[in-house]
């Protein structure tokens, strides 16, 4: 036995994915084989440099310059609304939690009597563990315990519902992304670089024990004294592992006490031929691979320089931040800003939120932005604007911007020692037309209260025509809406119908700018900016119209004036007027109750007729849309000239 020589192997334990387990005897469910697997993600963002710069770096990507919405300025009250709920800090706090531990947590309080949301908070996701699915699959509530790790049988959990599973006056609202296999908790999307962030951790931790203990090399102990049995040498193996096994232990000395020279233990240093290029091997393999997890694109964009990837061209850098802005970022942005839609549909608030970007503005590609809403939350900058029209910080682009408006070159305007340049040579020109789509009224705000029962071409002279038009379009709507009347301003076209003497139904009669048949690829400005506003308008607003050049030069004999109402967008345009009544509820009847145009008309209410050049385009009037005198003098063939 003296002369037999015994080999062990020590196994190190190897990664694994996480593991979720529904444990009998529990109502949570547990996440990571010691249901402590949020604490594995904190300490491997905490020992490796890479993946905490990585982490760091794209959580401040994800909240960028912080929430905002585009239509700010058209629903200043809900705006505000929001940004009272969603304080920077709980914003930041959330992204940070999603991307590092690939979940995030929301605490929603309600009021008193929960007809609203009246703070959010955040709370720290790695506190929470699901409770087992009810019989429909959903994720009834979760338990918060400080320190999971902690946990005992003995230990008291607070049980809190989930969002909208509840009457209580606290929810949590737990935002994820889908993952296959995994139904209560998400794993990180960096999951499979996690061994080599710990790889990481342990090189560094290596070299910093062996240069604080004397730089000792690893070696080879030989027990001269007999071979010991299984059970003798399991449990030397097992001393000396815990003894000197680790990077935390390289350096360490072994300090040996013998009875006899002749069977002292010997111990041989084994010396690593290039260890120094080993151990740079690892250290680069971990770096690189910790960024694919991470789908890093260019390294520099995280502010880490290497020698792969991008270098200083500016054009692979561009692309590498579009890249990683379109791949990366938004659709952890896309994840949080769905759920927070949720909160604010609930306290009825309608916002297009969106992240204001770190993005260099010049890294920015607006090539197919034709709209300032998207521009705005392309870049993150709300455009300047004076009197409801943009303006631009140089000649160039407003001189541009003033041949897609029909008009020629520019204006300035100073505001706080900052010179502005304003599309087209006359300010009046350049601000007449937003300053009447202004007065329109948002539909989609109409509809929460009213509901459209008639969409018509206005194409009458008569009541008689109108009323046969109207009973055969023969459609019911449900009035499902009831609530505070909003103070819409009144038209002379508006009215009540009657029943039994009392008022009953409210109308709201509308008009929208819309297209003909046959429309032209090209069309004017004016067209444009209505057929993109989506308003509504009054009589009285067209009407208004004809008074302040809205569309200059179309008018008799190139005049900046003519009738709108009936002419549109001028000669030749193929767009008209649509007419649109709503219907509102105020009372009578109950709800799910229905009510055609026709029983409208019946109950009292009989809508204005118009003049029939109102429903007809320019384009296809007599003449199209010139005088007689004008169309003989400069004797046009019907169907040239198209706009």
């Amino acid at each position: 036995m003296k002369n037999n020589t015994q080999l062990s192997i020590v196994n190190l334990s190897t990664y694994t994915s996480p593991q979720v387990k529904e444990k009998a005897g529990t109502d949570w469910v547990e996440f990571g084989s010691d249901n402590n697997y949020f604490q594995y993600l904190i300490d491997r963002y905490n020992g490796s440099p890479t993946n905490m710069a990585i982490i760091n770096g794209i959580s401040e990507m994800i909240y960028g310059k912080g929430l905002d919405a585009t239509d700010s300025h058209r629903r200043p009250e809900q705006y505000a609304m929001m940004i009272s709920l969603f304080k920077d800090e709980v914003v930041r706090r959330l992204c940070s939690d999603l991307k590092l531990m690939g979940q995030c947590a929301i605490q929603v309080i309600y009021s008193k009597d929960r007809s609203r949301i009246v703070k959010l908070e955040h709370i720290p996701v790695e506190t929470l563990r699901a409770e087992k699915c009810n019989d429909k699959g959903e994720v009834p509530a979760y338990f918060y315990f400080n320190d999971w790790s902690k946990y005992k049988r003995s230990s008291t959990l607070r049980r809190i519902p989930a969002f909208g599973m509840s009457n209580e006056g606290l929810e949590i609202l737990y935002v994820k992304p889908y993952r296959s296999g995994y139904k209560y908790y998400s794993p990180p999307d960096y999951e499979g670089g996690t061994q080599y962030a710990e790889l990481e951790q342990e090189i560094s931790n290596y070299h910093l024990n062996n240069i604080l203990n004397g730089l000792a090399p690893s070696m080879l102990i030989n027990m001269n004294n007999g071979t010991p049995s299984p059970e003798e040498r399991e449990m030397i193996e097992q001393r000396i592992y815990q003894k000197f096994s680790g990077t935390s232990n390289a350096g360490k000395f072994i300090l040996s006490f013998n009875d006899d020279p002749s069977t002292a233990a010997t111990i041989e240093p084994i010396q690593l031929s290039d260890a120094h290029n080993q151990y740079q091997f690892l250290s680069d393999e971990s770096s690189k691979k910790i960024m694919v997890a991470h789908r890093v694109v260019s390294p520099m964009l995280l502010g880490v320089k290497d020698n792969t990837g991008f270098g200083s061209n500016a054009d692979e850098l561009k692309t590498a931040s579009i890249l990683m802005d379109n791949m990366v970022i938004r659709p952890f942005q896309t994840l949080l800003i769905n759920a927070f839609d949720k909160i604010l549909a609930y306290n009825d608030i309608s916002l297009h939120l969106y992240f204001k970007t770190l993005q260099p503005l010049e890294f920015t590609d607006l090539t197919n932005v034709t709209d300032a809403e998207t521009r705005e939350e392309e870049t993150g900058v709300k455009l300047k604007k004076i009197d409801g029209q943009e303006v631009y910080s140089t000649k160039e682009e407003a001189i541009e911007k003033a041949k897609e408006l029909d008009c020629e070159g520019y204006h300035e305007h100073e505001e706080n020692g900052m010179t502005w340049f304003m599309p087209c040579k006359d300010h009046k020109e350049a601000t007449e037309l937003d300053k009447f789509i202004n007065l329109g009224e948002n539909e989609e705000d109409i509809l929460k209260e009213y509901d459209l029962i008639d969409e018509h071409q206005v194409d009458y002279d008569l009541d008689d025509e109108l009323n046969e038009n109207i009973n055969q379009l023969n459609n019911e709507v449900k009035l499902a809406r009831v609530g505070k009347a909003t103070p819409y301003k009144d038209s002379e076209q508006d009215g009540k119908s009657k029943k039994k003497g009392k008022e009953n139904i409210t109308y709201l009669v509308r008009y929208m700018y819309t297209k003909a048949p046959g429309l032209a690829s090209s069309s004017r400005n004016f067209c444009v900016k209505m057929m993109r506003a989506k308003k509504v308008y009054r009589k009285e607003d067209i009407i208004a119209m004809s008074d302040i050049a809205v569309n200059p030069g179309f008018g008799k004999g190139g005049s900046s004036k003519y009738s709108i109402w009936l002419y549109s967008g001028g000669p030749r345009c193929f767009h008209r007027w649509t007419r649109k009544i709503y219907a509102r509820k105020d009372g009578e009847r109950s709800l799910g109750s229905t009510i055609s145009t026709n029983k409208a008309i019946s109950e009292g209410f009989k809508p204005k007729k118009n003049p029939k050049k109102v429903a007809i385009a320019p384009r296809n009037m007599e003449y199209e849309g010139y005088t007689a005198a004008y169309w003989n003098k400069m004797g046009f063939t019907y169907g040239n000239l198209i706009r």
